[in-house]
């Protein structure tokens, strides 16, 4: 460890002499600084960290008292402890305008060298505390930015985590919770703004023959072509396609009324029509194709999402028994009242 730096401050140059050898030559591990002025004592402390200052009262041009009020209006020298050295009689008044400008201590001259040396360890002690105080502080500053490191390492890991936890395997688009958490976010938000919420449910066509005829694999493929498809087709952020099991896909469209829901289906229907899947066991043409249904409500307090899933389900039904590859509606949404 480094020695800690006391500063002697005397306009007399023997003074100082006595001073640094008598601290020197004792086994106390400081480095002894000098001034013979309060000007070059303020310059010395620019520049040198000092664990305390031995200030002499009676100096020229400027004495102990306002070289210690200088120190102390310091925000870099204000904490450093000032004993006087005074050859003042001891009046109340001289040492309470020495404490007044910052002194934490007094000594009389002539100097009691025991007395000195006692006063100067117990600085001593207070300044190697407080630089094992400053080590244990740095650490601590470096555990806390570990810590903050970690942490955030974590949170970033939590989100991708969420993500996962939302995001469906083989389609990449949001799965069954995912659909479940927006529906009823989007839900209550149709509640406090009163605008519609629209549901498109999307079933490919014969998907089961598909795999008879294709094979697994290949349905998976099929599967990845066609999520990839209908989600090129929304044009807000907060249109969100997912994929309710299977072969079937759910887009849940805020703030869309019927007619805007239909012409997104119908972008849908056709987005899968052109990638040209070739599906040659299909009982509705040579290519993979899709049949969606279409229903749209204002949700009300007394009802639940699941009324406009039960609805948009009916909407599907009715585009199959139509001959499938079409987009169908239903505008009987139960609402309870």
């Amino acid at each position: 460890m480094n020695n800690l730096n006391i500063l002697v401050v005397d306009d007399k140059e023997e003074n100082l002499f006595t001073m640094k050898q008598l601290l020197e030559s004792e086994d106390l591990n400081v480095s002894v600084i000098l001034a013979q002025s309060g000007l070059e004592a303020l310059e010395k402390t620019l520049t040198i960290d000092f664990s305390l200052i031995l200030l002499d009262v009676q100096m020229p041009e400027m004495n102990g008292y306002e070289t210690a009020e200088l120190l102390r209006g310091s925000k870099r020298t204000k904490f450093i402890p000032i004993i006087f050295v005074t050859a003042n009689s001891r009046e109340e008044n001289n040492i309470f305008k020495g404490y007044e400008s910052g002194a934490v201590d007094y000594l009389f001259k002539p100097i009691n060298p025991i007395v000195l040396l006692s006063k100067i360890r117990v600085f001593i002690d207070l300044g190697l505390q407080k630089i094992e105080l400053e080590d244990k502080t740095k650490i601590l500053d470096q555990k806390i930015k570990e810590l903050e490191s970690l942490k955030s390492e974590l949170e970033h890991k939590n989100i991708a985590l969420e993500q996962l936890t939302m995001e469906d395997g083989l389609t990449s688009l949001g799965n069954r919770r995912c659909l479940d958490l927006t529906l009823d976010s989007e839900w209550q938000r149709g509640l406090r703004s009163k605008q519609p919420l629209s549901l498109v449910m999307i079933d490919i066509d014969h998907f089961k023959l598909y795999n008879d005829t294709y094979g697994h694999q290949e349905g998976d493929i099929c599967l990845k072509r066609v999520a990839s498809a209908l989600k090129s087709t929304l044009k807000r952020q907060c249109d969100i396609v997912a994929r309710y099991g299977g072969e079937e896909f759910i887009a849940v469209l805020p703030d869309t009324d019927l007619e805007g829901a239909v012409l997104v289906a119908e972008r849908m229907r056709q987005a899968v029509d052109s990638l040209g899947i070739s599906h040659s066991s299909s009982l509705t043409l040579d290519h993979v194709t899709v049949s969606l249904g279409v229903s749209t409500v204002i949700p009300v307090a007394t009802s639940m999402s699941g009324f406009l899933i039960k609805a948009v389900d009916k909407a599907l039904y009715k585009a199959k028994e139509s001959g499938r590859n079409q987009v169908s509606i239903e505008k009987d949404v139960t609402v309870l009242s």
